[in-house]
């Protein structure tokens, strides 16, 4: 039903600009008037069951549809540890991907309490997944050498990507030391997370020596998913929010934003830090894959 890829080598997944489905090449027309083509991502909705119940409709680019659902799903507290997926079945042609499990199900009350979240693309997480969050311990012992976090911003900003094709998208990467993981891109970054979680418990990853990069915002959401995945490290090339800082600090999340070239700032969690690198010798980042706009007409 799905593989289960060994851990080896950089980039067991990444992304494919060049897959004709996820982005498409529209007319426009530029400040001289002149007639440009540019490509802009593709936008479709994916209806999620679990079982036979319905629980949400996102939407997303269109591909992992499968990780997608399961890494939502887990997010969500709706899959427990112990709970066996029997299948996962998707229908392009309606949209819609059901996860199937041993255990029966039924989340009806639980689908009443939606919260709002401030994540782009209609971000919902649900009002008593703080529950699992107050319970999470986050390995105390993990550590971040500052000389692997260089190397991964340097790494990832240069990798071929949706966002230097098309721009208007978010990107997450699952990383292991100085070695970045998994990539993946959606339109909002807390499909880009559950992508990456629905990979990690298809293919029994443990959490405890991972570090999460995102290009997005460090907001609540973010916080939350991250630690409801396990992962104690959380970095960012943007800026943080209050409530975002202040559930990092609770859970004992090591929480690093504005990571761009030599520069970084840790509001949260700087104890698993190693300075083993002087930033001066770090390089700044290039001009060319700053994260301001699609590039693709550059």
């Amino acid at each position: 039903m799905w593989s289960r890829a060994p851990l080896s080598g950089p980039y067991l997944l990444q992304p494919d600009p060049l897959d004709s489905r996820l982005s498409t090449s529209v007319s426009g027309t530029d400040q001289n008037g002149a007639v440009v083509e540019t490509r802009v991502v593709t936008e479709k909705p994916l209806t999620l069951y679990l079982n036979s119940q319905e629980v949400v409709t996102m939407m997303t680019i269109g591909d992992h549809p499968d990780l997608l659902a399961v890494g939502y799903l887990k997010n969500q507290n709706m899959l427990a540890e112990d709970d066996v997926i029997t299948g996962i079945d998707f229908d392009e042609d309606l949209d819609v991907v059901v996860v199937r499990t041993e255990r029966e199900t039924n989340f009806e009350e639980k689908l009443k309490k939606k919260v709002r979240t401030s994540g782009c693309a209609q971000g919902t997480v649900f009002g008593d997944v703080m529950e699992g969050f107050e319970t999470v311990s986050l390995a105390p012992d993990a550590r971040l050498k500052t000389s692997w976090l260089y190397a991964l911003t340097k790494t990832i900003n240069t990798t071929p990507s949706l966002y230097l094709e098309a721009g208007a998208i978010h990107g997450c990467v699952l990383c292991r030391e100085d070695t970045p993981l998994v990539y993946m891109e959606d339109v909002g970054r807390h499909n880009a997370v559950d992508k990456i979680a629905g990979w990690m418990v298809l293919n029994e990853v443990p959490a405890e020596d991972k570090m999460f990069y995102t290009t997005g915002r460090l907001t609540s959401e973010m916080v939350i998913k991250t630690v409801m995945m396990g992962i104690p490290i959380l970095v960012s090339r943007s800026g943080f929010t209050a409530w975002g800082v202040e559930l990092a600090r609770q859970a004992g999340l090591t929480l690093i934003g504005r990571a761009r070239g030599k520069r970084f700032v840790a509001l949260s969690g700087a104890e698993r830090i190693d300075f083993d690198m002087d930033p001066g010798s770090a390089d700044d980042e290039p001009e060319k894959v700053k994260r301001k706009g699609s590039l693709a007409a550059k």
